[in-house]
């Protein structure tokens, strides 16, 4: 299937509804500054094929994008025994809610909470060497050189009152191991990457691909196994607490950022990344669920 019109006709009809609606993430100044009328869309098919429309080789703060990468740097790294300390539920909650880890003596619900990601970014600490690692896979699965963005990484270390609890929440609890700040300082830098949605379609294929490699299929990046587990997460708890509508309204394992972003993943097809910085009340990219909707709607791919 030719794929670019099929971008290039969203794209058409999603540029007139920018500015519009939604707000971009105001706490984390640096974001504050990104401007909101921009949308790019792009994919990468399992074959190689790709096809992007709009702002797709605009790079943007990834975020919580970047849960998909820590995630599958510690399932490979520890298999089963990371779910010791973070559980797979949906939170049914916002993204950093204090709230569960009362009730839930400091185990985050899932790994795609700020909590969950916290306590990923533990064990990677724990591991050595977590950031240089992180930046190297990133790189490796896009195929061009990324990095941190350092000025995004220290607006949300000045900011990131939340987080900084929940963190110390865990650790009275006795889930975290490591020096709180070395944590915080791995898990501000992965929400900093900069990356395109040309890039990001291109590094989540492993996705779409059984674990194998998004370029040139060698080397494994994760087991068939893992990858259809990551998959499941992103279904159920990628969105945040809109996860339920966008698996209705949608049909894919998606995975956002307050950044605007959203990968999403057809299984054994593609994977997909859009673009637009205002988001919603759920902190998912207003548009970019839209233009996904419209993408499932056109393309008739879907899990279901």
């Amino acid at each position: 299937m030719n794929f670019q019109p099929v971008l290039d006709a969203i794209e058409a009809e999603v540029r007139p509804l920018l500015g519009a609606e939604g707000q971009v993430a105001s706490y984390i100044p640096a974001l504050a500054r990104v401007p909101a009328r921009q949308f790019g869309i792009a994919l990468r098919t399992c074959e190689g094929q790709e096809a992007a429309a709009g702002d797709a080789d605009t790079p943007f703060s990834i975020q919580s994008i970047s849960k998909l990468f820590t995630l599958t740097l510690a399932m490979r790294r520890l298999g089963d025994a990371l779910w010791e300390h973070i559980g797979r539920e949906p939170s049914g909650n916002p993204f950093n809610s204090l709230v569960q880890l009362e009730n839930e003596q400091g185990k985050p619900r899932n790994p795609f909470i700020n909590a969950g990601a916290i306590a990923v970014a533990d064990r990677l600490v724990s591991l050595g060497h977590a950031e240089a690692e992180l930046i190297a896979l990133m790189s490796n699965l896009c195929g061009e050189a990324i990095g941190y963005d350092e000025e995004v990484a220290a607006s949300e270390a000045v900011t990131g009152f939340r987080n900084v609890a929940l963190a110390n929440f865990m650790k009275s609890f006795g889930k975290i191991d490591n020096d709180v700040r070395e944590v915080l300082s791995l898990y501000f830098h992965q929400c900093a990457i900069r990356m395109s949605c040309r890039q990001l379609a291109r590094a989540a294929g492993f996705l779409c691909r059984d674990g194998a490699h998004p370029i040139d299929g060698e080397p494994e990046i994760t087991t068939e196994r893992h990858a259809r587990r990551i998959n499941a997460l992103m279904l159920t708890c990628g969105t945040y607490d809109a996860a339920g509508d966008v698996a209705f309204s949608i049909g894919l394992p998606c995975k956002s950022g307050v950044g605007g972003g959203i990968v999403a993943v057809v299984p054994d097809k593609l994977t997909l990344c859009v673009w637009s910085p205002a988001l919603d009340g759920n902190g998912n990219s207003l548009l970019g669920l839209k233009a996904l909707e419209l993408f499932t709607a056109r393309t008739g791919l879907s899990i279901f």
